[in-house]
């Protein structure tokens, strides 16, 4: 008997050791599964920017990894893995289904992408599962349903797509379900109402459709009812307003209609967000909603709802009262009445009841609504009466809108107490007098809207404190006098639209204008404007609308608009401009609309670009205008002969009988030039004395005081000439900056640096340096340096101008001595035995002349201008067999070359006659009904 309960016991003990060492091995192979598993989730992260993952290796316990927990019962199985917010990357690893022991997964907030694993379905004690605020696709795996302690799920803000698996609804636990903000199709599962357990239902912001189920009503535990931004049709299910537990009820923007229950606001005592906005409700607000005095959030907007707003003073939390673009508005005088209710609500922070039916004036009781309130909206109604000046305690008001009514008087200036407003919207009112100076204590404003009153007045200067304006609109008013130069130049940054159209300005339109360099649409239309359209316009280049009709413009269309790249509609008819239609205009290549029509443009229409459609194009009421496309039905351009071609022969007479006074009298300065040839010769060195200086277009605008028509001392065929002084060494200068729209003046540039690079001589004019450089506004930029010459030119000395009276002018002698002539006529005799004798390449002036002799303070002669020179290419016994790169008659009129007619020494009769006898016609002298003399 003890031998066989000895055996049992033995037999026992060995049992329970097996039993022990399986345990132990399951447990074991446990915990290595949930380590592996943990490794391979994290293999599948491709993006740890924060290294939240490094701590995820063999040198401590996984249960001491970050963001994974462990279980209390059972030490070494992972029950949580929480990672969220760490901005991770990669998809989510389908061994996770072998952490049989998981709790709670929560991913939200990364950057997670790829699809929900349905391996997920294995976790039979998931009770949290949150994907939200990530990048996943796909659709919702239907065997989620198989983990049945679920209570939180929760994917929204992601990517997914398809239908929601009607398998959800088998989940007896679910409490939160969050599917908003996916691409989720078909529509809402019926069975959804077997979810006892469901408190939040939000699948907001997805492309769900058909009609709301009635067995919603069965979620008696409702809280947060979620439907919005969808294409559910129909009506709301009645038995739905029933459930009194609902505080959040969201079906707006979807294709709802329907009425709403009279007794809603005691069947739902609990709601604080009621939202319905963008459906097709009707009828009235029931006059019970004042009994739901948690509500704090209230959107009605954008429905069919009409009669009479109720009050609602009893919905004291009430923070938004939104119903606008209804048809409230029952036709009686106190149709505002309820406004009054709402000073109750202490924490108000918008209320808009715009684009309805609403008339009356304002009460007064709106200066008690709550400081609180940021956005007050009335407009489009049928609101009179006078703006309250009350309405200045609303100190915290950020956008105020009372446009499209008849409300009249005068703007308050306790309007300018509201020092964080930034939109103000008077448009389209019987507003009158003048715009209150103090408004321009409105610093912060972003948009003024004020068109379409009875507003007069100049523009306050205080405008200029608009800073931060953005878009202006003043327009068909009666506002007068000039548009402020600081305003425009003050406020100008930011703006991106302006219209002053319709109005009664005068005078120019301010230069500041171009400091507009954000500015996309201006519009000055049916204003007294005058003067030229300024250059400055052309600093803005962002624009894209440019309205200028009805003034009294003048003058031609600027180049500098030719920088308006993006422009796509110019309107410049009904002005007095002038001049040819700038060849620009066709190589805008967004210009869509433009009309030039009743100017007086002339010359011939351009063809391509925008001019090449009939239909976006006027050029109508412009007489002089020929050519173009057909569809303008103008008249071909003729090409008249030119009127100095038609006085050429003239000039030749007049030259060839001068030539042949004069002979003698040349003759006998050349005998003495050659005399004095060796004592006077100069063999300048190829290098220069001194190394040009270093100037850019920076250093001559400012040496210039930016090219002023002060420091102007000379215009040329090519350009013009300015005074200045270098800032590094405070020499005075000549600057000859070419107009490089004139034709030749870029090959002019080029054939005076080619000229002066290489010659010296004291009786050739200094060039100090070149720029070929860009100006400010991208154009091209080319100009000469010389030494500045303070006699002036030798045509000056000749033939004063008697209407000159300046101090300067009267200070020179108003005849030069005999020896004086005799010198000047010997410096530029020495000049032109230099360039045609002492050169490697012969040069020859083509332009001498008066004009281009200059006198320095000792009245040496200096030779200058070889904008029109020309090298000798080839030379021969012959002279009249000279080969040059001169082709054609070269020079000023009454000037020319003459090598091109008789010979190289010819040249210097033109300059020695004018010594001797009065002025000879140049081509700024022929013009029209003026008589030129010998």
């Amino acid at each position: 008997m003890a031998h066989s309960s000895s055996s049992f016991c033995m037999q026992y003990f060995l049992f329970l050791c097996c039993f022990v060492s399986l345990i132990t091995f399951v447990v074991g192979a446990g915990n290595e599964t949930d380590r592996l598993t943990l490794l391979d989730f994290k293999a599948k992260i491709t993006h740890d920017p924060i290294g939240f993952l490094s701590s995820w290796n063999d040198s401590i316990h996984f249960c001491s990894w970050q963001g994974v927990t462990c279980g209390r019962k059972h030490h070494d199985r992972v029950t949580k893995v929480d990672v969220q917010s760490q901005n991770l990357g990669g998809s989510i690893s389908p061994q996770v289904g072998n952490l049989s022991f998981l709790r709670a997964l929560i991913l939200l907030n990364n950057s997670f992408i790829h699809i929900i694993p349905p391996e997920l379905g294995r976790l039979r004690r998931l009770q949290i599962l949150d994907l939200s605020n990530n990048s996943i696709s796909g659709q919702i795996p239907r065997n989620i349903s198989y983990c049945t302690n679920l209570f939180y799920f929760e994917v929204y803000y992601n990517k997914l797509f398809g239908e929601i698996p009607a398998e959800l609804t088998t989940l007896p636990k679910l409490q939160v379900l969050s599917l908003d903000n996916n691409n989720l199709t078909g529509s809402m599962p019926p069975s959804f109402g077997n979810l006892s357990s469901l408190k939040i239902l939000n699948v907001i912001y997805n492309n769900l459709g058909g009609s709301i189920p009635k067995s919603f009503s069965q979620l008696t535990k409702l809280i947060r009812f979620s439907l919005g931004s969808n294409r559910f049709a129909g009506t709301v299910p009645p038995s739905i307003f029933n459930l009194s537990s609902i505080k959040i009820f969201e079906v707006g923007d979807n294709k709802l209609h329907g009425s709403l229950p009279w007794d809603m606001g005691i069947t739902l005592p609990n709601l604080q967000e009621f939202s319905i906005f963008g459906n097709q409700f009707s009828g009235s607000i029931p006059v019970s909603i004042a009994n739901a005095s948690y509500i704090y959030d209230l959107y009605m907007y954008s429905n069919k709802l009409t009669g009479k707003v109720p009050s609602v003073g009893m919905l004291y939390r009430l923070e938004i009262f939104s119903i606008h673009s209804n048809l409230f508005g029952h036709g009686g005088g106190n149709g505002l009445s309820f406004l009054c209710s709402l000073t109750n609500a202490t924490d108000l922070k918008a209320l808009s009841i715009g684009h309805n039916n609403l008339y009356g004036a304002l009460p007064n009781c709106i200066s008690n609504f709550s400081t609180t309130l940021t956005v007050f909206g009335i407009g489009d109604n049928r609101i009179s009466g006078s703006i309250p000046k009350g309405l200045g305690n609303l100190i915290n008001l950020e956008t105020l809108g009372i446009q499209l009514n008849t409300i009249s008087g005068n703007i308050p200036t306790e309007i300018s107490y509201l020092g964080r407003l930034r939109i103000l919207d008077l448009f389209a009112n019987n507003l009158s007098g003048n715009i209150p100076p103090s408004l321009g204590n409105l610093t912060l404003l972003i948009k003024l809207y004020s068109a379409m009153n009875n507003l007069h007045g100049a523009i306050p200067p205080s405008f200029a404190k608009f800073q931060n304006l953005v878009e202006l609109d003043l327009s068909t008013n009666k506002l007068n006098g000039v548009i402020p130069p600081q305003v425009m130049g003050l406020i100008s940054f930011s703006l991106i639209y302006v219209d002053l159209s319709a109005n009664q300005f005068i005078g120019i339109l301010p230069k500041e204008i171009g400091n507009s360099k954000n500015l996309e649409s201006l519009d000055i239309s049916e204003n007294k404007l005058l003067g030229e359209i300024p250059a400055s316009l052309g600093g803005c280049v962002k624009l894209e609308v440019l309205r200028m009709r009805k003034n009294f413009f003048q003058g031609p269309i600027p180049s500098s608009l030719e920088s308006l790249r993006g422009i796509e509609l110019l309107d410049l008819s009904n002005n007095n401009l002038s001049g040819e239609i700038p060849k620009f205009l066709e190589r805008l290549n967004f210009l869509q609309q433009l009309d030039l029509s009743y100017n007086h443009f002339e010359g011939g229409v351009p063809i391509k670009g925008v001019f090449s459609n009939a239909s976006a194009t006027s050029v109508k009421g412009n007489a002089e205008l020929c050519g173009g496309i057909i569809e303008f039905q103008l008249p071909k351009c003729k090409f008249q002969k030119s009127q100095k071609g038609q006085k050429l022969t003239l000039t030749l007479k007049l030259i060839i009988s001068l030539l042949a006074a004069l002979l003698g009298i040349t003759l006998v300065l050349l005998c003495l030039l050659f005399s004095l040839r060796k004592k006077r010769k100069e063999n300048p060195s190829r290098n220069s004395e001194n190394s040009l200086l270093n100037v850019s277009y920076q250093s001559l605008l400012k040496a210039t005081n930016g090219f002023s028509s002060a420091n102007l001392i000379g215009l040329g065929g090519f350009g013009s000439v300015y005074k200045g002084i270098l800032d590094q060494d405070s020499r005075t200068i000549a600057v000859k900056v070419l107009n490089l729209l004139h034709h030749g003046a870029s090959k002019s540039f080029i054939a005076e640096c080619e000229a002066l690079r290489n010659i010296r001589h004291r009786n050739l004019v200094k060039v100090l340096s070149a720029c070929s450089s860009v100006d400010f506004q991208g154009h091209d930029f080319k100009a000469l340096v010389y030494e500045f010459m303070v006699n002036g030119n030798l045509d000056e000395w000749l033939h004063p101008n008697p209407k000159t009276n300046d101090d300067e002018a009267l200070e020179k002698p108003q005849s030069l001595s005999l020896l004086q002539r005799l010198n000047i006529s010997i410096d530029v005799a020495n000049a032109l035995e230099y360039l045609h004798h002492h050169c490697d390449k012969p040069i020859i002036h083509c332009d001498l002349k008066p004009g281009n002799v200059l006198l320095d303070e000792e009245m040496t002669a200096h030779v200058g201008d070889f904008g029109l020179a020309r090298f000798l290419i080839e030379r021969t016994q012959d002279c009249s067999t000279d080969q040059s790169s001169s082709i054609g008659v070269r020079g000023t009129v009454g000037y020319a070359p003459p090598g091109i007619f008789f010979s190289q020494i010819m040249f210097f009769l033109t300059i020695s006659s004018s010594l001797q006898i009065p002025r000879l016609c140049t081509y700024s002298h022929f013009p029209f009904k003026q008589t030129c003399y010998m």
